[in-house]
């Protein structure tokens, strides 16, 4: 397993990019077949659809041939005035037999404009009088015959006919229904209504010669309601989606849509029959239709074959190609077991040879450098260890040794105890630890020490006061960086005020440590955020280390955006505020 591991490990560029190549040219492969299958098909059904529109022209002229017929005989009705003496006038029944037979004879000539189709034909006037050519059509009992008739005689288009569709009661066959009002062409009062039933199977005569299967036809009125079909199992049935997509034809600008019906992929052709308000609409299985256009399988097989003889002309190609490559960086791998002391062969490829060519003499300043380097940071270490020795003044060794010889003089042993004690653990935690960093508790111990020594000399006058978060104790920071703000503020705070308070504050704030030193001194104006003078009483002097220094210290060591930032007003005192990160 550590084997097959290694061996990925330094054929990794050649594996990756023989991937990479294998993916994408597949990726492109399969893109590029599909949208060529894809064009193909929409090529075929643009072709199909001018051929398939030639078809509903066809069925729409049928229909239309069928409305004029109706038009004819709705208008031979209408012209007869005899006809509408009989459904106006009150009557006898003795009267009524007469009427019924002339009625008869002018509904034959009636029917003759539309002997060419097996029409069944209705007349009912206001009179109660109904006539119809064939009674098995048409019974009192049917409800939506007797609600057809009122909303016509009170509402009904006189110069429309309306199609509908309708079951017949005794055999509850399917019927189309044609209908219009009976209106007085100069008094404009209706006087009857009239009906044309042809059975649904002679009405699909119109279509049915164009239809296979998965080629089927639908009659739908505009409530989506199927009137007519192909489909048995679809008439009667509201099918909106297929309204839908005769919506979307009619404000296409093509003659087709290709969307979803029952689950499956289907081409819509729509045409809109206005004389019947209802649209025909030739649904299609695209599979079924152009299944066969592209033999899918054999496509199949080309291209695993195409796909296949590329990977191993790539393979071989690729494996060319990184050999060179891979070997280089093996060996520059290695380098590092042997200390930066082995050079790399150059062989290989222009490029390889190049590169290894680069890397050795890489590998020989590589060497001056780090004996350069060396050699720079033991005379650094050398510098920061004298500087830190340094860093007590003298003046102020000699002013804190004369205060404990004074302080012994005249019998103050246990004061002078204290400062002697206090010194040493200054001196312990300054010239003898030569350490950069130290932790917060030493930083804070040296500062009692500091100023445990100055308030024996000087007086109580300024008290100091400490807060500091126990969690922060233990987190390491830069040497001396809280001591030059609390000396700034001993001897230059409160040259004016008598007394004052000095306080110290160590917190964490995020992932930053907030370190302030603030008093209630004198303050000042301050020109610059570094501005605070430096104390011109040498004697006084703890150490070297400025208030710049402090800042430029913390920024070498922890970057730009940490550091000394200080506000100071007059008459209300100063605030110093150091922010480094958190480090334990």
């Amino acid at each position: 397993m550590k084997l097959i591991q290694q061996h990925f490990k330094h054929n990794s560029i050649f594996i990756i990019m023989f991937t990479i190549t294998v993916i994408c040219f597949v990726s492109f492969t399969f893109i590029i077949t599909w949208t060529t299958i894809r064009m193909s098909e929409q090529f075929f059904i643009d072709k199909f659809s001018i051929t398939n529109a030639k078809v509903i022209t066809q069925v729409k002229e049928r229909f239309e041939s069928f409305h004029y017929s109706i038009v004819l005989s709705s208008n031979g009705l209408l012209q007869s005035g005899a006809l509408r003496s009989l459904l106006t006038e009150k009557q006898t029944d003795l009267d009524k037999m007469k009427s019924y037979y002339k009625i008869k004879q002018i509904m034959k000539r009636a029917e003759s404009n539309a002997e060419a189709y097996n029409v069944g034909i209705m007349v009912t006037g206001i009179n109660g009088i109904s006539y119809a050519t064939d009674r098995s059509y048409w019974l009192e009992d049917n409800a939506w015959l007797q609600k057809e008739k009122k909303y016509l005689l009170r509402n009904g288009n006189s110069k429309k006919i309306s199609y509908d569709y309708d079951h017949a009661p005794a055999s509850n066959a399917p019927y189309v229904i044609a209908s219009k009002r009976m209106t007085g062409s100069i008094s404009g009062i209706n006087y009857g209504v009239m009906h044309f039933a042809i059975k649904e199977n002679d009405f699909r005569e119109f279509y049915s010669t164009y239809t296979n299967k998965g080629n089927d036809i639908y009659i739908l009125n505009t409530s989506g309601v199927v009137v007519s079909s192909n489909r048995d199992d679809h008439i009667g049935k509201t099918q909106m989606d297929f309204l839908d997509y005769a919506t979307k034809i009619e404000h296409s600008s093509k003659s087709y849509v290709v969307g979803d019906s029952m689950g499956k992929e289907t081409i819509f052709f729509s045409e809109y029959l206005p004389a019947f308000d209802m649209y025909v609409i030739n649904v299609i299985d695209k599979d079924k239709a152009i299944g066969g256009l592209i033999d899918k399988k054999v496509l199949a097989y080309i291209l695993l074959s195409i796909i296949i003889a590329a990977s191993f002309i790539l393979f071989v190609a690729s494996r060319q190609l990184t050999n060179a490559l891979s070997r280089l960086v093996k060996q520059i791998s290695d380098v590092s077991k042997h200390d930066f002391h082995q050079f790399v062969s150059v062989t290989g490829t222009y490029e390889t040879r190049r590169i290894g060519e680069a890397f050795n003499v890489m590998l020989e300043e590589l060497h001056e450098y780090v004996e350069k380097l060396l050699d720079y940071q033991r005379q650094k270490q050398n510098a920061e260890l004298a500087a830190l020795q340094q860093q007590i003044n003298p003046h102020f060794l000699y002013n804190t040794l004369t205060s404990i010889k004074f302080m012994v003089q005249h019998g103050s042993n246990k004061e002078s105890e204290e400062i002697i004690n206090a010194f040493i653990s200054l001196l312990k935690n300054t010239v003898g630890n030569v350490n950069e960093t130290i932790t917060v508790k030493q930083e804070i111990d040296n500062l009692k020490d500091y100023v445990l020594i100055q308030q024996k000399r000087y007086g109580n006058r300024i008290k100091i006061n400490y807060f500091i978060a126990p969690d922060c104790l233990e987190i390491q920071i830069p040497k001396l960086i809280l001591q030059p703000f609390i000396e700034n503020a001993f001897f230059h705070g409160f040259n004016y005020k008598q007394k004052g308070n000095i306080n110290v504050l160590v917190q964490m704030e995020g992932k930053d440590l907030k370190c302030e030193v603030f008093d209630n001194g004198d303050g000042m104006e301050l020109l610059d955020k570094f501005s605070l003078p430096d104390t011109k009483r040498k004697q006084d002097r703890f150490s070297g280390i400025g208030i710049r220094n402090v800042h430029e210290r913390i920024q070498l060591i922890y970057g730009k955006r940490y550091g000394v930032e200080i506000v100071s007003q007059a008459g209300e005192g100063t605030k110093v505020q150091i922010i480094i990160p958190i480090i334990y």
